[in-house]
């Protein structure tokens, strides 16, 4: 988290402005950061800025502080290491997509998303896996089986029943759903799917068609307009695959207790604080990501129908069952399908970084041929390496140094690209292309070849043709110097270095301590009847134990008690607050609505932390520190000069 946290979070800061003559409002070793620079970060965290002077200052020792990290990178030369400039070449590579795509194209790509998002499309599917290099035969074998489980479909037998016979789909969901893949929208499949199920016609079955999973056909079952978007929250019982009828029989009784609770007027967020067993949406009441229509969050069919009969805000569902146990759904909000102008931009995003995008190129290459006066001359060259392809070739030990001559294959602009360049790319690529005639073979290498050094060509030009561009890849290169930086000099060292941590712990040791603690069992009563009930059991044996009174408390309600067994620290434990505990069982009280029974083993005063029980706190506290010592030394290396003038007139 912290890289994206550095990357997202910090990279920003440092896009450059590429206008003439611009107010330097800072300078870092005498390299000028320009005002537009500064203001782009306190405009960015300031969605109404007031530009008042402590603003500046407070935002300008940020900056600085940024600055320092990274020209102390770039002094170490982290910009140099080969791991960092492989992601940082990765990074570009990603970034450059959307401005290596056929814009005519492109835009028809957004139509097209558009229209399937404001439609719902339902199929059932039965997969082949395939090699994504499979032999002409492998592939062949699997596009025969497909046609072979097709031809029963079609002669009447049922798609679900094919797809889970032997030999039948290798989805694994398959065992589950019998390929039914319930309702989806754009951007929710891959793109090859997409397309096959919004072509064929309800109630038809596709041709075999191949996805980077491997070879598919497809029943598409419905089609109906899209139920919009939709946000709820859900109190979940989990029960598992695999569980047996008594913890599904005791999941469901819990389930609907809980309802009932709820539709008495239960506080929801309390009940989910309570008992829902979905750790990553409990801290949240709940709440899931967004899903439906334009997003690609997808639920299992049983919730996302219960999701969308609910038509009020606030409004719960009946318990719900599916394959991970019970749920109880709220809705927060509903959002219709909106208007295409209204989501063009969020969609023309997906599309950059979809499959979609790299349908465009072949046309853009295209319009880069003639843009840069491209000049083919390879059809003699292509054929002498023809002659010299035989099997070692598939066997990679084929070497494009035993190639006499280097003869220019193609021109692009005043580039010149060469045979023994290309030979390269063969030598490397030899998996890339299934076993054939040397021909074939060098075609589909030399048409692959072309194609990236093309785009190669125009990639290079970018950062001159595209300032955003620019800015965008020197808010990765920073990002990712910075993190690395900060690595070495603050958050790994301070784990690795154990004995200073220990010095400094001890140094410190009087901001770690505990307050006073119990070593007490914990029983949270649903009312004062259980609490009496649980003080009762309690009192009447010194043998019983929480979980004889558990077992006997919850025999007929799953919410009637709650048992926790721990050290708490009073002051950090809200029902133990304002309350005089002395040693073992104490009388029963209610705090927010709950009953509570507290046996006390032991009454522990305040006393200083052991080192590992401060660890955690104290690394992170040594962390500071040592960023705090790291950044007086850059202060002293790195000279910075703030132009105030320029500064307290941003805005202006």
């Amino acid at each position: 988290m912290k890289k994206i946290h550095v990357l997202f979070l910090f990279g920003f800061l440092t896009q450059l402005s590429f206008a003439q003559k611009e107010p330097v409002v800072m300078t870092i070793n005498n390299k000028p950061v320009t005002k537009s620079e500064f203001l782009q970060i306190y405009t960015k965290n300031n969605p109404n800025p007031s530009f008042d002077k402590d603003s500046l200052d407070r935002y300008m020792e940020l900056f600085e502080v940024f600055k320092l990290k990274v020209a102390e990178a770039e002094a170490l030369g982290y910009d140099t290491l080969p791991r960092l400039k492989k992601e940082l070449e990765g990074y570009k590579k990603q970034l450059a997509l959307p401005y290596l795509i056929d814009s005519v194209q492109n835009l028809a790509m957004v139509q097209e998303a558009y229209n399937r998002t404001a439609t719902e499309v339902r199929c059932s599917h039965i997969l082949v896996k395939l090699d994504p290099n499979a032999s002409p035969k492998d592939t062949l074998v699997a596009y025969n089986r497909l046609l072979g489980l097709k031809a029963r479909i079609e002669k009447g037998e049922d798609f679900a029943s094919v797809a889970k016979s032997k030999l039948g789909s290798e989805d694994p969901s398959v065992v589950n759903n019998g390929g039914d893949l319930g309702y989806f929208t754009a951007f929710q499949m891959v793109y090859p799917f997409e397309e096959k199920a919004y072509t064929t016609p309800v109630g038809s079955i596709s041709e075999p068609f191949r996805t980077r999973f491997g070879y598919h056909i497809l029943k598409v079952t419905d089609k109906r307009a899209a139920r919009g978007t939709i946000k709820v929250a859900h109190l979940m019982i989990s029960t598992g695959r695999e569980a047996g009828t008594e913890t599904r029989q005791n999941a469901e009784k819990k389930i609907n207790e809980i309802y009932d609770s709820l539709a008495a007027g239960a506080s929801w967020e309390k009940m989910v604080s309570a008992y829902s067993e979905d750790a990553n949406s409990i801290k949240k009441g709940g709440e899931l990501p967004a899903f439906g229509s334009g997003t690609s969050q997808r639920m299992v069919l049983e919730f996302e129908d219960a999701a969308f009969s609910l038509k009020k805000v606030g409004e719960i569902s009946k318990p719900v069952k599916t394959q991970y146990g019970y749920h109880i759904i709220r809705l927060i909000e509903w959002t219709p399908v909106k208007s295409f102008e209204s989501m063009r931009r969020e969609l023309q995003a997906k599309v950059n970084k979809d499959e979609r995008s790299k349908i465009t190129q072949d046309s853009f290459v295209q319009k880069l041929k003639t843009q840069y006066q491209y000049a083919y001359q390879a059809d003699k060259a292509l054929s002498m390496l023809e002659q010299q392809i035989d099997s070692t070739y598939f066997m990679g030990k084929w070497k494009a140094s035993a190639l006499k001559g280097n003869k220019t294959l193609f021109v692009l602009g005043k580039q010149k690209y060469k045979q023994q360049d290309f030979a390269m790319y063969m030598e490397k690529n030899f998996r890339t292309v299934r076993k054939d005639a040397p021909s074939v073979v060098v075609k589909q290498l030399y048409d692959q070849w072309e194609k990236n050094q093309i785009l190669a060509y125009e990639e290079e030009l970018l950062p001159a043709k595209y300032p955003a561009y620019k800015a965008l890849l020197q808010e990765y290169h920073d990002g990712i110097i910075l993190y690395e930086i900060m690595q070495d000099q603050v958050w790994n060292k301070a784990v690795k270095d154990t004995a200073g941590l220990r010095v400094f712990f001890m140094d410190n040791r009087a901001k770690y301590s505990w307050y006073e603690r119990l070593d007490a069992t914990v029983y949270e009563c649903k009312d004062e009847h259980v609490a009496v009930q649980v003080y009762g059991m309690l009192i009447s044996s010194d043998t019983i134990n929480s979980k004889d009174v558990l077992e006997f408390i919850n025999k007929e309600s799953e919410l009637n008690l709650k048992v926790r067994m721990n050290k708490f620290e009073v002051l950090q434990t809200p029902y133990l607050q304002n309350q005089r505990f002395t040693t073992g069982l104490n009388p029963v009280y209610s705090f927010e609505g709950k009953w509570y029974v507290v046996s006390v083993a032991a009454l522990l005063p305040p006393a200083p932390k052991e080192f590992n029980e401060a660890k955690g706190i104290a690394t992170s506290d040594y962390q500071a520190f040592l960023e705090k010592k790291w950044l007086e030394t850059l202060r002293l290396k790195h000279q910075i000069v703030i132009n105030e003038d320029v500064l307290y007139q941003t805005g202006q």
